[in-house]
């Protein structure tokens, strides 16, 4: 029906990421949408947003508009999202299979602070067998007697799952602040993850309102705080790195009559939405109070080492020393001893490499780690320290630049698609494909 293609589900073509943002754009912009409000709203690429609301509309029954400009709109229902999860079983187990995820990551994240206590009681209760089999084997020497070593180890490895928390992750939405012991073993080894995960979503999200929100032309000197300048590239001069916005969102330069350089995308200036633009009196100064209702510049957050609080890590350290020494005790003592070994001597002494790597890369891990971070975080400084730079420069703008931003607010413009200028929709179409389905139906049923 409509203008579904076939059976098969459009939207499960697309990744998952930019059908998700792609239905958060339409639910924002009120199910209504241009291809531009898409792009604009969700950071996506034109091509990107034009396949996605294609697909989501031949899934769900959307129609289209096609206004007195030849400017397409693209309208889904209030359902919409409904009937997409009743047609499509990928979107229907996602959440199942993201919860899964999170369960493993979980598992993942306690499997490796519980080996660290397993692995300080294996270690000491082998040293402590070994001492005691020592003593035996001088009290028993000169009767002529053999020993076995082989000793008995009532420690049950279910044991050490007792302080797992079957109810982390809704215990964790109510109280997010600090985590468990096992936890913080696992974070000060590997640490906590990026910092700044989906952050160039976001990023081009802010870039896509702004220029959206300004009428669809803006000056390099505004999208400056968004992007990652090159020392190179932080000049008043060189407007190189405006490229990858133009390429997104399918810009081009434009001269004005001063000769100043802007930049118009024609795509992101029509708009089913009724959202006012910027306008004159929001360059300069009050540029820092109104900047399209998006960030004044981009921002990176820096890399943690850890999240732990300083108790737990000086714990986890303490044990991870306790842990590596008594390695190191034990493999001398496994080298020096004479005794005959079986039984879970004999076990320890197979999996000992192991003991040996854990202890080991339990410190050089985050030692590696640490470097690393204080070197990304140095950029991230340096980055940031240039955005907020340039941000400075469109509060206090001088008279050239007031100038220019005044010159892209005269070119912007905002062309508002209401009901008014549809002149076809193939709602029209459906409606009439339904009625003579109906007249046939009744027909057949009369002969």
């Amino acid at each position: 029906s409509g203008i579904k293609p076939g059976n098969s589900v459009e939207t499960d073509k697309l990744p998952s990421d930019i059908r998700n943002r792609a239905m958060e754009a339409v639910d924002a912009c009120g199910r209504r949408v241009t291809i531009g409000d898409v792009a604009s709203k969700a950071g996506l690429k034109l091509n990107e947003a034009q396949k996605a609301l294609q697909a989501l509309a031949a899934d769900t029954g959307g129609f289209l508009e096609v206004s007195d400009e030849g400017d397409v709109l693209y309208v889904f229902s209030r359902d919409y999202r409904s009937r997409l999860a009743a047609k499509s079983f990928r979107i229907r187990i996602e959440p199942f299979v993201e919860k899964a995820k999170s369960a493993a990551e979980y598992l993942i994240r306690v499997s490796f602070g519980t080996a660290l206590i397993a692995s300080i009681v294996i270690v000491y209760t082998t040293i402590i067998a070994l001492l005691s089999s020592r003593s035996d084997e001088d009290n028993r020497g000169r009767r002529g007697r053999s020993y076995d070593s082989s000793f008995t180890f009532f420690f049950r490895p279910s044991d050490l799952f007792w302080y797992w928390d079957p109810y982390y992750y809704r215990r964790r939405q109510m109280q997010r602040d600090g985590m468990n012991f096992i936890e913080s073993v696992f974070s000060f080894v590997f640490g906590d993850g990026d910092p700044n995960q989906g952050i160039e979503e976001e990023r081009w999200k802010l870039i896509g309102q702004y220029i959206a929100t300004n009428g669809g032309v803006v000056t390099a000197e505004e999208l400056a705080p968004f992007l990652d300048l090159l020392p190179a590239e932080d000049s008043v001069d060189d407007e190189s790195y405006i490229l990858p916005v133009l390429l997104r969102f399918d810009g081009h330069p434009e001269v004005d009559e001063e000769g100043n350089i802007l930049y118009q995308f024609p795509s992101l200036q029509r708009t089913a939405s009724s959202q006012r633009s910027g306008r004159k009196e929001y360059v300069g100064r009050r540029w820092a109070d109104w900047v399209g209702g998006v960030e004044k510049f981009f921002k990176e957050k820096k890399w943690q080492f850890s999240k732990t609080s300083n108790s737990e890590r000086v714990m986890v350290i303490g044990l991870g020393g306790l842990n590596l020494f008594g390695v190191i005790i034990l493999g001398t003592m496994l080298r020096n001893t004479a005794v005959t070994t079986t039984g879970f001597i004999t076990f320890v002494s197979d999996i000992f490499p192991l003991l040996q790597i854990y202890a080991g890369s339990f410190f050089a891990i985050p030692l590696f780690r640490w470097f690393l971070l204080s070197k990304e975080n140095a950029e991230i400084e340096k980055r940031s320290q240039v955005r907020e730079r340039r941000a400075r420069a469109l509060e206090l703008p001088t008279p050239q630049l007031r100038q220019k931003l005044l010159s892209a607010r005269d070119m912007a413009q905002r062309t508002i698609i209401g009901q008014d200028r549809v002149i076809y929709s193939t709602e029209n179409d459906l409606v009439d494909q339904d009625y003579e389905a109906r007249e046939w139906d009744q027909r057949f049923r009369e002969i």
